[in-house]
Parts: structure tokens; sequence; C-alpha cells
């Protein structure tokens, strides 16, 4: 640390004494914390037809855990998921019609969409060239973000926020999405990592999983099962509710009438954050640490003794967290987890990883208890998806810098249809109430302050 920066540091410490608000104020004023109610439901903020995240009961004022549900419009994501797999076709392009239209396509629907997907894959010219591999970042994350704002500058229309205008301009992004993040990590990889580089251009013939698989890879070869399952992520990771982070922002700064491609960088912006789409790199990161901590596996004491040196922030990264257990919402499960679970028990048995998706279903099975017994208290905590989510990617051959990047690459998704929905149903600026508790007091001249230094 130089001189001026150590000169920065004493003053923001003089800052801190002055930004400390007394956490019972919160109490005494009904202030909703996180937008939390004090049964632990969401504030209702609006209306919407997108998604729903079902997983209680009220009765009698008082919620009651029930198995969890998401629902895209109306359809549950279990029902959306078997039809498709059983069908043996590729969910996500479906799942994003549905999104956008509320409706499931028809065949010759889905052909015309996919098709304006495919066409409106590529980069405008020289942008990968001159905006994203001469400016390389350490974050994809804020790599993607940049991009998106760049490409307002190659949009003809880029303020244009008419529903007609703002659809066409979330299908170029819904299919620009996975060249972002593969060509955002590959300039993170060359320049900084000091990699070989490689170049794959998207292949029209390819959805958007398959498109994922090609790029990242230095032969674009890649399995139909790992196509599929990657597909699977990305129609679990779609769409959440109005009410997840994101989300909430990319309606809210819609509310204000600006274009999307700022909308869709303030999103990405908040995805990236560990306590939102950051939490499945958590999460591996900490079974990486558990495997290397645990000697016997099968031990439930020993793996139940780890879980609770997580708790009492003795192991990991000592944050008092298991990652990926747990939820804002669920309780007595993630349906999101449950099918990326179940799904993905035969890429573990191609990939000779059977003994590690065993410990991640008894860490699954025994967490809860354990989470009860620390914290003494009789909470429904389950698995949710970004506990599976890692995994899963690391059985892919994903490289960790892009495992939020994916996910940006599914709610892309469901941002668009939220930033819709808003523009065509909500009319007015988001603007929550904040209660200032500052006392009023005079104006005191410069030669009458009593600074910091005197005191």
């Amino acid at each position: 640390m130089n001189d001026q920066e150590s000169k920065t540091a004493e003053l923001y410490q003089h800052a801190k004494t002055r930004r400390q608000i007394p956490p019972e104020l919160f109490e005494r004023y009904g202030v909703k914390r996180g937008l939390r109610n004090d049964n632990g439901t969401g504030v209702l903020a609006g209306l919407t037809e997108i998604g729903e995240v079902y997983s209680y009961i009220m009765d009698d004022g008082e919620r009651v855990p029930c198995e969890g549900h998401l629902f895209y419009h109306g359809i549950d994501v279990e029902d959306l998921v078997h039809g498709f797999y059983d069908e043996k076709r590729f969910g996500f392009e479906e799942t994003t019609y549905l999104l956008l239209f509320g409706e499931l396509p028809t065949q010759k629907e889905l052909d015309v969409f996919n098709a304006s997907l495919s066409c409106n894959r590529d980069l405008p010219e020289n942008f990968l060239e001159d905006l994203i591999l001469k400016h390389p970042s350490r974050d994809i994350m804020n790599k993607m973000a940049r991009s998106v704002l760049n490409l307002y500058a190659s949009d003809d229309n880029a303020d244009d926020i008419s529903p007609e205008n703002v659809f066409i301009q979330c299908v170029r992004l819904i299919a620009r999405f996975p060249a972002l993040a593969a060509y955002g990590y590959m300039a993170k990889s060359h320049y900084i990592d000091k990699k070989s580089l490689f170049i794959h251009a998207p292949r029209p013939e390819y959805n958007t999983a398959e498109n994922l698989l090609y790029l990242i890879r230095p032969d674009g070869q890649f399995t139909e099962l790992e196509a599929r399952v990657l597909d699977l992520a990305l129609v679990l990771h779609a769409d959440h509710g109005g009410g997840n982070n994101s989300t909430f922002v990319t309606r809210a700064v819609t509310s204000t009438g600006t274009d999307t491609y700022s909308a869709i960088a303030a999103a990405l912006g908040s995805l990236k954050g560990p306590q939102h789409g950051g939490a499945s790199g958590k999460a591996y990161a900490m079974m990486q640490d558990l495997k290397a901590n645990v000697s016997n596996w099968r031990s439930e004491d020993e793996l139940s003794d780890y879980l609770t040196r997580l708790l009492t922030k003795q192991a990991f990264d000592r944050s008092g967290l298991i990652y990926g257990i747990g939820h804002a919402v669920y309780t007595l499960s993630d349906p999101r987890a449950k099918l990326l679970r179940d799904y993905a028990r035969q890429l573990a048995y191609v990939n000779h990883m059977d003994d590690e998706y065993q410990l991640y279903l008894d860490v699954e099975r025994l967490a809860p208890a354990v989470f009860n017994n620390v914290k003494n208290n009789d909470k429904q905590v389950c698995a949710n998806v970004d506990f599976f989510s890692g995994f899963v990617y690391k059985m892919l051959g994903i490289p960790e810098e892009l495992y939020s990047p994916i996910f940006a690459v599914a709610r892309i998704s469901g941002w668009s249809a939220h930033r819709l929905e808003e523009l065509i149903s909500g009319g007015r600026i988001m603007r929550p109430a904040y209660k200032s508790i500052a006392r009023r007091r005079a104006y005191t001249p410069m030669e009458n302050r009593l600074g910091s230094e005197k005191a």
C-alpha cells in the first residue's frame, strides 16, 4: 500500500464511524430488511405471469413448509423437463419461447424461433477483436456487462423502448450471450493466464447448450449426454419469478425508461454477487475443501463434524455458511436441485465420479440435521440448485470462471421476459422509501469545524 492509498484507508476509517446504523432502529421503524416480511415471505412489489416459486402454504397467518415447485407461465418445471426429456428434445429454446410468449410452441413455431436465434448468434463485425480480446478482464461477469453495454453502440435503435423493438433486442442478446461468455473467458485465459488462444465461431446448426460446449473446448467436441445435461441446467436457471435479485433489478431499472443494454448490464452486476449467481462456485469450492479435509467420505460422523465446523466458522472460508444448503424461499426441497441431481447421475457414471456423486448425496442428506443441531432450531433447510451446479459443471469440464456466466446465459431469457412485462404492464418508476434517521443540525462554517485530526 502506497502513501496515498494509506491516507485513503484512514479516510475510510473516519467515514465508517459515521455510517453504522444501530440494528434496533430497523425494528423500531418496521423496516423490511432484505425486502422480507417477519415471517420470511417476500414483500409484495409487483405482479407477474412469468414465473412462480411455490414452497409453502399459509394457514391462519402461519407459513407451513411444503415441497418446492417452480412454475413457468403456470407450467410445473418438472413436467416441462420430463416432457422434453421423454420426447428426446433439447429444452432451453422451448423454455425461452414459453417465457417470452406465455405459451408452449408448436414444432413449426419452435423451428422459426430457433432459426431467429441461429441467425443472431454472431457478434457485430470486429466486436470480438476490438472490444473483447483487446480488453480482457479477470472477471467474466464484468466483461459480459461491458460487452452488453458496448452492443448499444452497434444498435441503430438502441434507445427505442417500444415492446416490439425491445423484443428484437432481447432475442439478439439471448442468442449472443453464449459467445459473450465464451469469448470473455478466452480473452482472460490467454492474455491474463497466458494460455493458448482458440476461437470458434458459433455454429448455426447448434442450439445454446451445444454452442456453449463447442465454443469453450479447444477441439469443439462434446457428447449428446453432456449437451443434454447442460441444456437442463440452462432450463432450471432460466427464471425464478420476479423477486430474485437480478430480475428485480431488471424490472426496477426498466421502470426508469432506460435502454435494454443498460437494464441487462445492471442485472449482470447483480447476478455476479456471491449470494446470488456466484453461489455455485462457492458451493463447489466448499466441497473441494471438504474432500481435502475428510479422510473417509463414507463416514457420517466425519462428514457431520466437517459440516459442524463450517457452521461454527472453523472451516473453509469461516463464513458460518454451508454453501448450497438453505434458500430464501424453498424449505423442504428445491425442485431445480432435485432435477439436476437426478439427471446428472448418468453423467457421474460416465465420468467415473460415482464416489463423488454419492458424497454430494450424503452431504445433502446430513446437512439439515447438522444445521438444526448447531443452530438449535427446527428451521427447514434443503439443498438448493447451486449445491449441484458446480459439480455438474466440473463434470462437463467447464472452468470455474464460467459458472456464473453460464447462469447468465440461462437467466437472460427470464430477464428479457420480465423486461417486456414491465414495459407493457408496469407503467410507474419503482421508488421505495428510505427513512432518514439523521438528526437535524445547523451548518458549521469551515473555521469552526472540529475535524477528526483535532479530535
